[in-house]
C-alpha cells in the first residue's frame, strides 16, 4: 500500500509539474507574439468589412463607372454601376449590383456646379447613391427667390438634381458626450486625442475661436482647457488642449449615459446604409443611419464641405459630440435641422480628416479581454439622458471597468512574459525535485532490502 501511495503522488507531481511547463510555455508564447494590437490596429467590424469591399470595386471599376457605394437592409455591400459588364463584376466579388443611369463623374460634376453658384445661406446637398441623385435641401430660412434661383441652377445641371425643402433650420448645434462650456456656449467633448506629448480634446470648431477657455461646470472652477486650433468654416473641428496636458482615465471611452460608456477602439469612414449612434450633452443617446457622405453645408457663418450626413437627431449643445459604431470612432457633431423630438437631419466632421489635418492620433481603449477596460468619465447630472428605444451600442461597458475577468483571460494576458517565465522556472525545479526525491527513496530502499538480506 505504501509503495502504492508512493507512485500515485510521484505521478501526481509530474502530472502537475509538466502542466505547469505546458501552461508557462503557453503564457510566454501568447505574449510575445502579440503586440498590443489594440493600439496599433483597427479592429475590422462587420459594417467595416462591407464598406470595404464596396469601396475596393469601385476603385476597381473607376467613377466612370460605378456611381457609389452603399451597406443594404441585408447587411452586404451594393454597388451603383452603369453597365451590365462592371454589374457582373460586383456580382463575382459577392457585392450587390445596381445599374443606374449617372455615373460618379456626373455626380460629382453636377456639386461642382452646385458649389460655384451664389451662395445661399441655409442651404445643403449631397450625393444619394441609392437613388443616383444630388439632392438640394433648403431649409425654412431661404427665401422663395434665392430658392427659386437655386432650382433654376439644378434645372441646368438636369433631372438627377432633386430640389428638396426641409424642416427647421442648418445650424450649428452649439449652445460627446460630457459637457464643455465657456462665455460662448456650450459644446459636447467629442473624442480624446494626443500628439504623443500632450492630451486634447477633438470636439466642433465652430463651439470657439482659438484661445477659448474651456470649464467643465457652470460654476467656473474646474478648467478644462483652451482651445489651441480652430478650423472653420471649410472644416468644422478644433482641439481644446487639456489644463494640466493629459486625457485621464476613462480617454478611451465615451460616455453615454445612465453611469455608462463606451470603449473606441479604432477610427475609420462609415458607409451610406449603416447604423451610427451619437452621444451628446444636450440629448443623450441616439441612433440612426448615415443617409450621405462628402457633403456640403451652408450653415450662416460659412460654407463646411466633406461632411458626413445622418438622420440621427441633435439639439443645440450636442456640437461636438461623438459619433461611432461598433466601437469605431466615426465623426463628431457638427450641425443640422430638426430636433429629438420631431426627428431631423445632423452632419458630423469625419474624424478621420481631423486627424489626418490635425497630425493627431486617436486615444483608444483596449478591447474587453484584452485586458482591464478603461473606466468611463463620471456621470453629471447634465448626462442622465438617454434615447428611448433600443438603442444598444454593442460595445457598451459600464463604468466601473472589467470585472470578473475569466482566469484563462488572466493567465493569457498579452503582459504575462514574466508570471510566465516564473511559472517554467517553478515546474523545472519540481520536476527536478520530484526526480530527485525518488532517487533517494529508491536509493534508501535498495539500501535496506540489503542490509535485510545480508545481515
Amino acid at each position: 500500500m505504501r509503495h502504492a501511495r508512493r507512485r500515485v503522488v510521484r505521478r501526481v507531481t509530474r502530472l502537475a509539474a509538466v502542466g505547469g511547463l505546458l501552461l508557462g510555455g503557453a503564457m510566454v508564447t501568447r505574449a510575445v507574439a502579440s503586440e498590443n494590437p489594440a493600439t496599433t490596429a483597427v479592429p475590422r467590424t462587420y459594417a467595416m468589412e462591407a464598406g470595404q469591399t464596396g469601396a475596393d470595386l469601385v476603385s476597381r471599376l473607376g467613377t466612370s463607372r460605378t456611381a457609389g457605394t452603399w451597406i443594404g437592409a441585408d447587411g452586404k455591400p451594393v454597388v451603383a454601376v452603369t453597365d451590365e459588364k462592371a454589374a457582373a463584376e460586383v456580382r463575382g466579388a459577392g457585392a450587390v449590383a445596381k445599374v443606374v443611369e449617372h455615373s460618379m463623374d456626373e455626380l460629382k460634376s453636377a456639386a461642382k456646379t452646385l458649389r460655384s453658384a451664389p451662395r445661399v445661406a441655409g442651404t445643403a446637398w449631397s450625393m444619394d447613391y441609392r437613388t443616383n441623385e444630388v439632392v438640394v435641401q433648403g431649409d425654412s430660412t431661404v427665401s422663395a427667390s434665392d430658392w427659386a434661383g437655386m432650382t433654376k441652377v439644378a434645372d441646368g445641371i438636369g433631372g438627377f438634381v432633386k430640389m428638396q425643402r426641409a424642416e427647421g433650420t442648418f445650424t450649428p448645434r452649439l449652445n460627446g458626450a460630457q459637457p464643455i462650456l465657456s462665455t460662448g456656449g456650450r459644446c459636447s467633448a467629442g473624442f480624446n486625442v494626443t500628439n504623443g506629448q500632450s492630451d486634447f480634446i477633438l470636439t466642433a470648431g465652430h463651439c470657439g475661436p482659438t484661445g477659448s477657455i474651456w470649464f467643465a461646470d457652470t460654476g467656473g472652477t474646474n478648467q478644462l482647457g483652451r482651445t489651441v486650433t480652430q478650423s472653420f468654416p471649410g472644416n468644422d473641428f478644433s482641439l481644446v488642449q487639456y489644463a494640466n496636458g493629459k486625457a485621464g482615465d476613462g480617454a478611451g471611452v465615451v460616455f453615454i449615459g445612465n453611469g455608462k460608456g463606451v470603449q473606441i477602439t479604432g477610427v475609420g469612414d462609415p458607409s451610406i446604409g449603416q447604423r451610427v449612434f451619437r452621444s451628446g450633452s444636450t440629448s443623450g443617446l441616439r441612433d440612426g443611419q448615415v443617409t450621405s457622405v462628402n457633403a456640403t453645408v451652408n450653415y450662416p457663418e460659412g460654407t463646411v464641405t466633406g461632411l458626413i450626413e445622418t438622420n440621427v437627431c441633435a439639439e443645440p449643445g450636442d456640437s461636438g459630440g461623438p459619433m461611432f459604431s461598433e466601437g469605431i470612432a466615426l465623426g463628431i457633431t457638427s450641425g443640422g435641422s430638426g430636433d429629438c423630438t420631431q426627428g431631423g437631419t445632423t452632419f458630423f466632421e469625419p474624424v478621420t480628416k481631423a486627424l489626418k489635418e490635425l497630425g493627431m492620433q486617436l486615444i483608444v481603449s483596449i478591447p474587453t479581454g484584452a485586458g482591464a477596460a478603461s473606466p468611463a468619465p463620471s456621470a453629471t447630472s447634465a448626462q442622465g439622458s438617454v434615447a428611448p428605444g433600443a438603442a444598444s451600442p454593442g460595445s457598451s461597458a459600464a463604468v466601473e471597468g472589467a470585472q470578473g475577468t475569466p482566469l484563462l483571460t488572466r493567465l493569457t494576458d498579452t503582459r504575462n512574459v514574466g508570471p510566465g517565465l516564473l511559472v517554467v522556472g517553478g515546474s523545472l525545479i519540481a520536476l527536478v525535485a520530484a526526480r530527485y526525491i525518488r532517487s533517494e527513496q529508491d536509493r534508501r530502499a535498495y539500501q535496506r532490502h540489503y542490509s535485510a538480506t545480508w545481515g
